[in-house]
């Protein structure tokens, strides 16, 4: 299970994103809202971005190829995919 922690400008870039995770085997479990907020320094020349978090399953092998396609995704200002702890 993974949390991916993304920072976009419009709130509709966010469907892009939950395309890249099904093509690449993905299933969301979870996603939150978090908000516009002001960014601390500009990042690519934006000052504001809104924050959500994502929680999904995908196999090991598809992560790589998924986190490729996250980096070419212009419209993502960043992002952060972490491996998230069974309880």
């Amino acid at each position: 299970m993974y949390e991916l922690i993304l920072l976009l400008e419009k709130e509709e870039d966010l469907k892009k994103v939950e395309e890249i995770i099904t093509q690449n085997g993905g299933k969301i479990e979870n996603k939150e809202k978090w908000g516009e907020r002001l960014l601390a320094y500009p990042i690519k020349k934006k000052n504001k971005a809104i924050y959500f978090i994502i929680t999904l399953t995908m196999d090991k092998k598809n992560v790589l190829p998924f986190k490729r396609k996250l980096d070419f995704n212009e419209k993502i200002i960043r992002y952060l995919l972490l491996v998230k702890k069974e309880k």
